[in-house]
């Protein structure tokens, strides 16, 4: 079975003013790009778990489902063990940024290799390594011979097997269920990764307090085992055949000019590379409020991740159940995330903030979620690996930068200033970009005010009857003299 290679890979566009309201999903058929005005086409509402019905998306689900709850206790763990042998945000900040810097520095050619190779090989590879790096951190912590650098070290080489493990895993999902069930199934990813962080952090707490950090790295490296025994069951028979792109000079530079020529996948991922290098640093302030505005501990903090899990999950499956994604609604829902996280740098007390903590983390998946479905619904199959490794580059790939920054104010000037500053630039850059696909788009921001009146909206910059004045107009003057 083939999933297409460019006209089939995404619905048919609309009308020309759907772009800003809605994500382009259509896939250019010539060698010229779609302008930015392209949207859905009506799509009918399926079940929530409706890619869930396919074999091999069963089996990567749950085994993903496994190691992503190893995953989330190994950051608990990780973030904790950090704080209790530096006692330094910053220090949290910088683990982080180690994580995520070969993302930053090499995450476009983890795309090119994606494109190259079979996914399914390649995350064999990636997901063994991942589950050797929780088990030789387990063997340093359980011996009591960890350090500081041990940490860091175990997270850049963890860092640097995602580069290639995201596009691989990302690409992937295509191939497993097709182009129909894809949004579904990109939706559900997130499900299963927020369901996991409810359940990884609660044990992780439990474990940290009574036997301490290297249990939880342990365990992360073992559940390692259920995602790699699901891609050994798949029948690789039902795979999407998707082509794969030769060895050739120029690949990189084809992707970024492929990115650069669409503004329907430009401005999504510049909006996601703003919020995720200085809006979703909360290993920082999670536990910088736990242990110096609160002053609590580590059942806290797993407290404080279980409140944006649960939140995040909530999302996830709003989001499966969605026909389609609009730019509008990502947009705005980047808006109320920067507004959510300044609203809980003010709170005023430890209940009001940990009450915020659910909606940041439901409208912070619905924005990940969003840009993600609808960037990979309108790209070209065989350019997916190398488009969703500039995607991940920068939402992931961003935090080397802003992580150490966020940690420094956080440090400086405390961690209501540093979630107030991640929160202000999420927000400004969410209204920047809003207003710059609206100019492309062909429409502009209406204000009015009188009663019974929708007082903000967009709408097109020439009206319909004046459009056709113009093109009547400009028809005329072509005209040839009588």
């Amino acid at each position: 079975m083939s999933t297409g290679s460019g006209a089939h890979s995404a619905p048919a566009p609309n009308s020309p003013h759907d772009t800003v309201s809605d994500d382009a999903t259509a896939t250019p058929q010539g060698p010229a790009a779609p302008d930015v005005a392209t949207g859905p086409a009506a799509t009918p509402r399926k079940g929530t778990f409706s890619s869930l019905r396919i074999r091999n998306y069963r089996l990567f689900a749950t085994g993903q489902m496994v190691s992503n709850t190893g995953t989330w206790m190994q950051r608990i763990a990780q973030d904790w063990l950090v704080l209790s042998l530096t006692g330094s945000s910053g220090a949290v900040g910088i683990t982080t940024a180690l994580q995520f810097l070969p993302m930053l520095l090499f995450g476009l050619y983890g795309g090119v290799i994606a494109d190259r190779f079979a996914k399914r090989k390649l995350l064999l590879f990636t997901q063994s390594a991942m589950g050797l790096t929780g088990l030789a951190l387990a063997a340093l912590t359980l011996s009591g011979q960890v350090q500081v650098w041990h940490v860091y070290l175990v997270a850049f080489v963890l860092g640097l097997v995602t580069v290639l493990d995201n596009p691989s895993r990302q690409a992937f999902v295509s191939e497993m269920v097709g182009q129909d069930e894809l949004r579904n199934a990109v939706s559900l990813n997130s499900a299963n990764f927020q369901s996991a962080r409810l359940i990884g952090p609660a044990v992780a707490g439990v474990l940290i307090t009574a036997f301490g950090s290297g249990w939880a790295f342990l365990l992360n490296g073992l559940s390692f085992i259920a995602p790699l025994t699901g891609l050994l069951m798949m029948r690789t028979a039902e795979l999407h055949k998707v082509d794969r792109v030769p060895r050739s000079k120029g690949q990189l530079r084809e992707g970024l000019r492929y990115v650069s020529g669409r503004p329907d996948l430009l401005w999504p991922i510049v909006l996601v590379g703003f919020i995720g290098t200085f809006g979703f640093n909360f290993p920082i302030w999670l536990t910088a409020f736990d242990y110096h505005v609160y002053h609590q501990g580590a059942g806290t903090y797993s407290l404080f991740n279980g409140l944006m899990a649960a939140g995040s999950l909530i999302g996830a499956l709003l989001a499966a159940r969605r026909a389609g994604s609009r730019l509008r609604l990502l947009v705005g829902a980047a808006v109320l995330f920067g507004a959510l996280e300044i609203a809980a740098a003010l709170a005023p007390s430890f209940w009001v903030f940990a009450a915020l903590l659910a909606p940041i983390g439901m409208v912070g998946l619905t924005v990940n979620v969003t840009a993600n479905s609808s960037i990979q619904m309108a790209t070209d199959p065989l350019m997916r690996g190398r488009v969703m490794s500039l995607f991940m580059m920068v939402f992931v790939g961003g935090t080397p930068l802003g992580a150490p920054v966020v940690g420094w104010i956080t440090d400086a000037f405390g961690a209501r200033i540093g979630f107030l500053a991640g929160g202000l630039v999420s927000m400004v850059s969410a209204v920047v970009i809003g207003l710059i696909l609206a100019r492309v788009g062909g429409l502009r921001l209406k204000i009015d005010l009188r009663r019974g009146h929708q007082h903000v909206a967009f709408v097109p910059r020439v009206s319909a009857a004046g459009a056709a004045a113009s093109a009547a107009s400009a028809e005329r003057s072509l005209a040839p003299a009588a």
